[in-house]
């Protein structure tokens, strides 16, 4: 999944052993290996534009497929539990 914020391009990728990845213009910034807990969590603080600072946070729910992205706390996007999440090309 790929989304843009801004000037700033951002990938969250699920690889194969279960890991939910936070990418920032191709770098990775953060990971959280699957657990038992749900959702998994990944989250960034960013400085965008001088002294402007985002909160990015992503949350995934294996069991259901359903990823919620949000910016500051407000919602971004929504997938539904019935869209399949694939692993980004180009991000290795």
């Amino acid at each position: 999944m790929e989304f843009r914020h801004r000037n700033k391009s951002f990938s969250i990728e699920l690889p194969d052993d279960g890991a939910l990845e936070l990418y920032v213009d191709g770098c990775l910034r953060k990971s959280r290996a699957r657990g038992e807990r749900e959702p998994q969590y990944v989250w960034t603080n960013m400085e965008l534009e001088w002294e402007e600072h985002v909160y990015i946070e992503a949350r995934y729910w294996s069991s259901s497929g359903r990823l919620d992205v949000s910016v500051n706390g407000k919602a971004l996007f929504t997938c539904p539990p019935d869209r399949v999440l694939v692993r980004l090309p180009g991000l290795d």
